[in-house]
């Protein structure tokens, strides 16, 4: 899962290639308040950057020369103008889909704040159908998502489920998916839909940004509709993704230390299984010593070793929350277990 991610930077030129002197005087010019000095400059990189050298430096030099045009109108409120030239832009860079994404986004922003949402929805959805592997494809479906939600959701999660259909094997295939979950749990009021939506993104795009995210979510779904097995499945599956690179740094998703948590409560209080809780509280600090879930979890084990008949454990698990933070709200709490 590609997560949403707002495209805010243009393509540049290689680091190794000096800029072009025109691009420089553009920027020099809107940044001395000279708009219409700026334009000119760019309009004038715009005619003479395809003959740069190699064509991967025309290229990039040729984009920030069409970008740069459109933002220095953006950046001096003339609205319309920008909106038309980043509309123009497509059709300038027929082999570059990366410019003509971004140009087409930042058109559909403009025209979804200016109150055209007829327009804007065209635009964000030529990004998501016209070039679905770049990033602003994700960024598009995540503004008609904000937007869409509030008007029809119904027509907006029909609109998103046929797209799929062409673009599942694309790079925006798992947001649409993940789109579509969101609706269908919270506007439409389908939990049940939604958590085989959510499924589907392990499975299909067990690559995607959102994978973890969609185990996250179908576990909470699923202990919600009354089933703490399948939580513990999706749970289970999440916590299965830890990695640990050694002497290169670790990777550990966002949801790690909360699913660990949650995979001891569902444990005990759904299931009653209190030795496979108990394994799971102790796991937390373990696993994941930089947590700031590790008192939540020092508090839950004792009160697990206490139902489980183990007061010693659980005076024990006590003690090491007292020596780690002692001002924890966890603290009084377990004054009950009689410790002291």
């Amino acid at each position: 899962m590609r997560r949403f991610v707002l495209v805010v930077a243009t393509v540049t030129a290689c680091s190794a290639s000096p800029p072009m002197t025109e691009l420089t005087t553009a920027e020099r010019r809107e940044a001395a308040g000279d708009i219409d000095g700026a334009i000119a400059a760019y309009r004038d990189a715009q005619g003479k950057c395809g003959a740069l050298r190699p064509p991967r430096r025309a290229r990039a030099a040729c984009a920030d020369a069409l970008l740069g045009e459109a933002e220095v109108l953006e950046h001096a409120e003339r609205t319309q103008e920008a909106i038309t030239t980043y509309l123009a832009i497509p059709a300038r860079v027929p082999d570059d889909a990366a410019t003509a994404a971004v140009a087409t986004f930042r058109a559909g922003e403009l025209l979804l704040r200016a109150g055209d949402a007829t327009q804007a929805w065209t635009a964000l959805w030529r990004v998501v159908t016209d070039w679905p592997d770049e990033a602003p494809a994700a960024d598009a479906l995540r503004r008609l998502l904000e937007d869409g939600r509030g008007r029809d959701a119904r027509a907006l999660a029909d609109q998103i489920a046929n797209v799929l259909t062409a673009l599942a094997q694309t790079g925006v295939a798992d947001n649409l998916v993940w789109s579509l979950a969101d609706l269908t749990e919270h506007e439409l009021g389908n939990p049940a839909a939604a958590r085989a939506l959510y499924d589907r993104i392990p499975v299909e795009y067990p690559k995607s940004g959102l994978r973890d995210d969609a185990r996250w979510h179908g576990a909470r779904i699923s202990r919600a509709l009354g089933d703490p097995q399948g939580a513990v499945t999706r749970l289970r599956g999440l916590l299965a993704t830890r990695e640990v690179a050694f002497g290169a740094g670790s990777y550990f998703s966002v949801w790690l230390d909360n699913a660990q948590l949650e995979l001891g409560r569902v444990l005990r209080d759904d299931l009653g299984d209190l030795r496979g809780a108990i394994a799971a509280f102790e796991q937390l600090p373990k696993h994941y010593p930089a947590s700031i879930l590790r008192d939540d979890a020092l508090y839950e084990l004792a009160l697990t070793q206490a139902r489980a008949g183990d007061p010693k454990a659980a005076c024990a698990s006590r003690a090491q929350l007292v020596r780690q933070s002692p001002d924890s709200k966890y603290v009084p709490r377990l004054q009950e277990l009689g410790c002291d």
